[in-house]
């Protein structure tokens, strides 16, 4: 659940502060990236250097770097997280972040957290107790901040009681139960074709066209860490997958991935069909090399399969096909037409006339058009985040 999940990782004046290493630790090996960003009265208990040898990153700690009058950006560190923890929290962080006082880079940063906030207090007995504590907590709480309970044991100050920062285990634990609730496409089966065919002419020629797959792998990965199993056939590109998730299968023309798509897409619950797949193919080919012989050369082509109209003609009720349309001209219409003869539940389209869409390209601008003529135009992403309003589309639709 924390593979590749970005995590801020705040740590307060507490003796439980040792309990930090341990913590940064965990998350490295389950798979996340953690910034650590401490509190002045944190480096009392535990140095910056030990946390920056554990998560490879220098950690953050004053707003200014005295040395060469560089400053560090709580907002990109807001933008970048997937979630932030703070542990242990103390009661003194705990109500400036209740009460947005914002007189250190630990809580400038939670003010600034587009992602998740989780709260684990490290106190003793008494100071957990006070109302003051307690109002506090509750004041995160309805802030929508996840408060991890500390548990109840020897403490500190000698005494026992409750006011022990949680384990360093559990709370890793409660970080994958919350990703894992947030998992769009948990337990389904998504099929996705992407990149381009190649329909061979003779051994050394082939007819193709200029589609990276970038846009078929950002929607594989992004699918995968959204809990899917995916089956991912792909034309000849020069990509890699990373998720454990995805099974991919390299096909190299049309014929070969209408095999593929066609055996696997009776078990998916979502299939989306993002190859470049080529119209036609060469009625014959060559067994060696053509040479030149005069001006012109003559080669006769026929239609290949149609996988998209296989497959909505096969298509169950509860399963979800999505479709691509790269238009040059009146873009709209014939979306809509591909989208109707195709039985697709929605197209995406995007239009070689948008700067930053189309082929061989980091980011797209697409145009999401359904059944019931709602469209949605997204302005220009990068292709990650456009897989993601894609998924947002499919998961709102089931």
């Amino acid at each position: 659940m924390l593979e590749n999940k970005k995590i801020v990782l705040g740590i307060t004046g507490s003796i439980a502060a040792y309990k930090a290493c341990i913590l940064a630790r965990l998350l490295i090996k389950k798979g996340a990236e953690v910034q650590v960003v401490m509190t002045p009265s944190a480096k009392e208990f535990i140095t910056p250097l030990t946390l920056a040898t554990l998560t490879q990153k220098p950690v953050v700690s004053e707003f200014f770097d005295r040395r060469d009058g560089s400053w560090h950006s709580h907002v990109s560190l807001g933008l970048w997280a997937d979630a932030m923890l703070v542990a242990p929290a103390s009661a003194s962080t705990i109500g400036k972040m209740a009460n947005g006082i914002a007189d250190n880079m630990l809580v400038t940063t939670y003010l600034s957290m587009k992602a998740p906030v989780f709260v684990a207090p490290a106190m003793d007995l008494d100071m957990y107790a006070h109302p003051t504590t307690q109002a506090n907590l509750k004041k995160l709480a309805n802030y929508g901040n996840h408060i991890i309970e500390p548990g109840t044991g020897f403490l500190a100050s000698k005494l026992e009681g409750k006011g022990r920062m949680e384990e360093p285990e559990k709370i890793v634990e409660a970080l994958e139960q919350f990703f894992a609730s947030q998992q769009k496409l948990a337990g389904k089966k998504v099929l996705i074709t992407a990149g381009p065919t190649y329909e061979k002419i003779d051994p050394v020629r082939f007819i193709g066209n200029y589609s990276s797959g970038k846009m078929g792998f950002a929607l594989a990965e992004t699918c995968a860490e959204q809990g899917a199993e995916v089956t991912l056939v792909s034309g000849p590109v020069m990509l890699q997958t990373n998720h454990p998730n995805i099974h991919r299968i390299d096909v190299e023309s049309a014929s070969e991935m209408y095999e593929a798509a066609t055996k696997h897409f009776p078990k998916a619950d979502i299939a989306i069909l993002c190859a470049a797949v080529a119209d036609f193919t060469p009625k014959t080919t060559a067994d060696k090399k053509i040479k030149r012989k005069g001006d012109d050369l003559t080669i006769m082509l026929q239609p290949t399969q149609d996988i998209a109209a296989a497959l909505g003609a096969k298509k169950k009720k509860k399963q979800v096909l999505v479709g691509f349309a790269l238009e040059t001209d009146n873009e709209l219409n014939n979306a809509k037409d591909k989208m109707k003869r195709k039985n697709f539940d929605f197209i995406v389209l995007n239009s070689l006339q948008d700067k930053g869409a189309g082929f061989r390209v980091d980011t797209n601008k697409v145009t999401i058009i359904d059944r019931h003529n709602g469209i949605t135009a997204y302005d220009t992403k990068s292709k990650k985040e456009v897989a993601k309003d894609i998924i947002e589309a499919i998961y709102n639709r089931q």
